[in-house]
């Protein structure tokens, strides 16, 4: 639901969306510019540059059962057949509910605004699903199927950017009566109750909302949530507990949210106890000093895992990544430990597969088959692929000119190549502006690109299908339409084809598991990708402040946190 790392690139992941791409997987956002002298300034100087927390409903050291929350990123809107970024869908969470949720800290889906898991047909194509009869929306409208139904409609047929999250799947929705969905799929799909989960798939009230292309309502949202939102600016995000929730209660009155202009000025109100809550997004060094300084400072460190993956996309449209030993040969030469010392100060994971560790299916098959600072093993490849001092290997890497994180990283990689195979590789680092970068990166132009995916839903099905399906295309030509031409590597296989599909429809667990083994140790046969870092997630709260976690499927309960006194 994740493209990678930073705050002030929150914009590139709006890219993915953009209509010249059927599913865009470059969703940059969140963590990449991690990296500036000025933040590391700021961390050694301190106190400069502070921006007030009280016009987020006050401090933290006042008296109130209110949340203050510090964050970098922002709400491009919060209209649910809209909002196709992270912070926005972490609103969109906490003001919303969704037909099926996670049980809370686990991966254990579990009926919200349905009362049961669906009941699915034989073929797996008809999905019936019965609905709470004690739902008010935030206006008083009444939640029925009925309101269910126009939706999920309004969020296919907008056009918005997630639109095409249910379009592709859905034939038809229907009220079968006041309170029972029936949703018929086009073809059958394992993780849609998953796909279920995700958060624009919440009600709207019909009188207040339409089914119109194009017609959304970016700064204002009436739901069925915990939360209704109580005001909406580009600086203070405010949200009070909805008196009449259905469930459980929050365990405060209201969360008052603070945009920063930059990690220094969170870091600072902060540290001098301006806020309750530090989330998203601060610098790796920054980060290191409130771990380091937290038992004196007196505040709690929290670190989640994330399903944020990052990898870098080979095109094998173009040499020198159409040989195959070439890209075994790279996979080999990436040292992704010194890679997470150097760009982020131990404060990632090695990743060894596109599906994240968070799943139990994950196989770490590129560290199994290529290892890491393998140059031997490269030099193997290089011979094969006909490479020599006399015909080095000229090795191309691109990023985004304003992803500092993406600079640290590719000049980490030349640098520990050329060195380790001096005379033998030769690697440029180039950059282009993101927009002009990821036309281009479906356009075939690049040989690789650092790149990285937040996933849609909870599901490994989202860490395979756009990474490894082709719409249009052949062995030969590589793929002419479809995912991996989206992403920039044309990767084209009948096998991963077929296994797509069978693992799409198939609803025994235990074979759909086996299937996503083949489709991993094939992509470590094939080497389209190479993955590289999984993200770490990190909050700050103050003493006091007590249920602060981020969930496996990395959102943010703000109705489970308190404060004392």
């Amino acid at each position: 639901m994740f493209s990678s790392v930073n705050t002030g690139l929150r914009w590139l992941r709006l890219l993915a969306r953009q209509p010249f791409s059927r599913r865009r997987l470059f969703r940059w956002g969140q963590y990449a510019g991690l990296f500036s002298l000025c933040l590391l300034l700021a961390v050694s100087c301190g106190g400069q540059a502070n921006e007030s927390a009280d016009s987020a409903g006050g401090a933290a050291g006042e008296a109130s059962d209110r949340v203050a929350i510090g964050t970098t990123l922002t709400a491009r809107t919060l209209d649910p057949a809209d909002a196709y970024e992270i912070f926005p869908g972490i609103l969109l969470y906490n003001m919303g509910d969704r037909l099926y949720t996670y049980e809370p800290g686990t991966t254990e889906l579990t009926p919200q605004l349905a009362t049961e898991m669906p009941d699915i047909s034989e073929d797996g194509l008809t999905y019936t699903i019965p609905l709470r009869e004690d739902v008010t929306l935030h206006d008083g409208t009444p939640f029925t199927a009925e309101v269910m139904a126009f939706s999920i409609e309004r969020f296919m047929e907008n056009g918005g950017r997630p639109a095409f999250l249910l379009s592709e799947k859905i034939e038809s929705v229907e009220a079968t009566s006041d309170y029972e969905l029936t949703i018929t799929l086009k073809q059958p799909f394992a993780a849609f109750p998953s796909l279920l989960t995700f958060w624009g798939v919440t009600p709207v009230p019909p009188d207040q909302y339409e089914v119109a292309e194009g017609s959304f309502q970016p700064d204002t949202f009436v739901g069925s949530g915990p939360y209704k939102l109580a005001s909406f600016s580009s600086d203070v995000i405010k949200l009070d507990a909805y008196e009449d929730y259905w469930g459980e209660a929050p365990e405060n009155q209201g969360i008052d949210i603070q945009i920063f202009t930059s990690p220094a000025n969170l870091y600072n109100t902060f540290l001098s106890g301006g806020l309750d809550v530090a989330y998203q997004t601060l610098d790796p060094e920054q980060i290191a000093s409130l771990e380091r300084d937290a038992d004196s400072g007196g505040w709690q460190v929290i670190e989640a895992g994330s399903t944020v993956v990052n990898y870098m996309s080979l095109n094998q449209k173009i040499a020198p990544f159409d040989d195959l030993n070439v890209r075994k040969a790279v996979a080999s030469m990436v040292d992704r430990e010194l890679i997470n010392q150097r760009a982020f100060q131990g404060q990632a994971e090695p990743l060894y597969s596109l599906i994240p560790k968070s799943f139990e299916v994950y196989e770490p098959v590129f560290e199994e088959a290529y290892g890491d600072g393998n140059y031997d093993q490269a030099k193997q490849f290089l011979s094969e692929a006909g490479i020599s001092e006399a015909n080095p290997l000229e090795f191309e890497i691109w990023y985004p000119s304003a992803s500092t994180t993406r600079s640290v990283v590719a000049n980490t990689m030349k640098e520990s190549i050329e060195q380790s195979l001096p005379g033998l590789v030769n690697v440029t680092v180039s950059t282009a502006e993101g927009a002009t970068l990821w036309e281009n990166v479906e356009k075939g132009v690049y040989p690789s690109v650092l790149s990285n995916w937040y996933p849609d839903y909870f599901d490994p099905d989202n860490f395979v299908q756009p990474f490894l399906s082709c719409d249009q295309g052949s062995a030969s030509g590589l793929c002419e339409e479809g995912a991996t031409q989206g992403n920039g590597s044309f990767y084209y296989s009948d096998q991963a084809n077929e296994l797509l599909s069978e693992q799409s429809a198939e609803l025994d667990e235990s074979k759909r598991d086996e299937l996503f083994e083949d489709l991993q140790q094939l992509m470590a046969e094939d080497v389209p990708y190479i993955p590289l870092w999984q993200n770490k997630d990190y909050v700050f709260a103050q003493s006091g402040i007590e249920g602060v976690g981020i969930e496996p499927n990395q959102q943010f309960l703000l109705w489970q946190i308190s404060k004392e006194g």
